[in-house]
């Protein structure tokens, strides 16, 4: 079942002017609008009116009237209930207020999705029983919901792994990194697959344990740096020999 959400609105008005640092004197009033289902069919306002951070007057929607809980909350919420126009636009309010603004809010966010980058590589263990531990990084995601899972030949793998919560970059994206540590076997194969609903399917990445990525780094380095030197010769070569049949005076 998804989590609650819940939109609130506050409104504090000050009923005498502060004497000193305790002798304030305010009504605070707060809705709020909550729902599970994207259709909103189960959608609750909450409407509540406090004196002096004591509740004294409650409406729920699923009940449909004010209810109070202080004597002079029972003596408004009786007013209230007798007033048929007021009662009718805090009803409404459900449509009104909380779809309504519910509406915009899942077309702006909430059904907003940005599929995820995902990296597989080693990295170092910092003192352990096993000799390889890999690390299956997932970011700029969104939402935060992600499902990480690691895969040996083919079967889920469950035991010796560890994973980060969502983590939030500050700027709307998400990353998670989960890391499996496994004793190598000859001829296994090993997989991380990363599911989200910005996905049509699960990205599932093979472990290849030929090199590991600071070799592959170190051989990517040294092959740029080959094709330069190969560059320079070949370009100093030209011009010796133009140089030497007297091109070039």
């Amino acid at each position: 079942m998804s989590l609650p959400m819940v939109l609130s609105c506050h409104l504090i008005l000050m009923l005498s002017s502060f004497t000193g640092a305790a002798n304030g004197y305010y009504e605070h009033r707060w809705t709020k609008c909550i729902h599970s289902n994207r259709d909103f069919s189960d959608m609750v306002f909450i409407d509540n009116y406090a004196f002096n951070k004591d509740v004294d007057i409650h409406f729920n929607s699923t009940v449909g009237y004010y209810v109070g809980y202080t004597e002079h909350g029972v003596y408004n919420s009786q007013l209230w209930n007798n007033d048929t126009n007021l009662l009718q636009q805090e009803r409404a309010q459900v449509e009104t207020y909380c779809k309504h603004n519910a509406e915009i809010r899942q077309s702006a966010i909430a059904d907003k999705t940005v599929p995820p980058k995902v990296k597989l590589s080693s990295v170092t263990q910092a003192g352990g029983r096993h000799p390889a531990v890999l690390m299956c990084s997932a970011y700029r995601f969104y939402p935060d919901r992600i499902s990480v899972s690691w895969m040996r030949d083919g079967e889920v793998v469950k035991s010796d792994v560890t994973s980060t919560e969502e983590m939030p970059n500050g700027d709307w994206y998400y990353q998670i990194h989960s890391h499996l540590e496994y004793t190598p076997k000859s001829g296994e194969k090993i997989s991380c697959a990363v599911d989200h609903a910005g996905l049509t399917k699960p990205i599932i990445i093979d472990w290849d344990p030929s090199l590991s990525e600071p070799e592959k780094n170190k051989i990517a380095i040294g092959a740029s740096g080959l094709v330069l030197g190969i560059i320079i010769a070949a370009a100093g070569l030209i011009y010796y020999k133009k140089k030497s049949s007297g091109q070039w005076k």
